[in-house]
């Protein structure tokens, strides 16, 4: 009678196991940045461009999270032009758990180099609220407007938080893979593509595109699988993956 009822139990434990329902598999909503009639920074004498350099990454981004169970989404896939609330639009409609905007840099001196990650500045998270939330949040069904406003500023509130430890997750990833002597840190600025965000949402600048030497590195296949890799790497051990 024992061994039947710790065969009982074994089958019930199973059963609830069985039962148990999977999480679902975390979204992100990967920017390439620019596209299309926007060619962004140029290097190279103009042959090189941002908008082509950003996809790639993307690309390459997308498939290293596929590869360790997150979903990731592109918001362009091609050379198309994207408004700037386009962009964060995508995310917003994904239920996005994280928005990341991938740039390259430029600067008038052309000798300038290294990485960095943006965050919004706390003023950019005040400012931006109501005057976005109309054409940039998902709307909260049968939730009051006030409190679905009041809703969205406590989201965007939490969301600086964990957006400030994954820029810090992200900065970390790329010294890893592109020295310490490019690292020009964690910045915070009211990044227009980052504003309404609800979600974690940073912007990362991968080099510089018109310095005559990293430009060329920008656009080496496996110089852009080091810098995705590092990028899907600091997602996704914030995701906990």
């Amino acid at each position: 009678m024992k061994g039947a009822y710790v065969g009982i139990m074994l089958v019930a434990l199973c059963a609830v196991a069985e039962a148990k329902p999977t999480p679902p598999a975390p979204i992100v909503v990967i920017d390439p940045g620019h596209g299309g009639s926007n060619l962004g920074a140029t290097g190279g004498g103009g042959a090189l461009r941002e908008k082509q350099v950003t996809l790639a990454i993307a690309r390459q981004v997308q498939a290293a999270l596929a590869a360790r169970g997150i979903d990731a989404v592109l918001t362009r896939d091609d050379d198309r032009t994207l408004t700037l609330r386009q962009r964060l639009a995508r995310a917003e409609a994904e239920a996005a758990d994280a928005f990341v905007s991938i740039h390259c840099n430029a600067s008038p001196s052309r000798s300038q180099r290294g990485y960095e990650t943006y965050v919004l500045t706390p003023t950019g998270v005040d400012v931006d609220a109501r005057a976005l939330r109309t054409d940039v949040a998902a709307p909260r069904p049968e939730v009051d407007p006030t409190v679905a406003a009041m809703l969205d500023d406590v989201e965007r509130g939490a969301a600086q938080w964990d957006a400030a430890e994954l820029a810090v997750a992200m900065q970390r990833r790329l010294r890893a893979v592109r020295g310490p002597d490019g690292d020009r840190g964690v910045r915070q600025d009211a990044q227009h593509v980052l504003l309404g965000a609800t979600m974690p949402a940073v912007l990362v600048e991968v080099g510089f595109i018109d310095h005559p030497a990293e430009g060329r590195e920008l656009v080496d296949p496996a110089v852009q699988d080091q810098l995705a890799g590092a990028i899907a790497q600091a997602i996704a051990s914030r995701l906990d993956r």
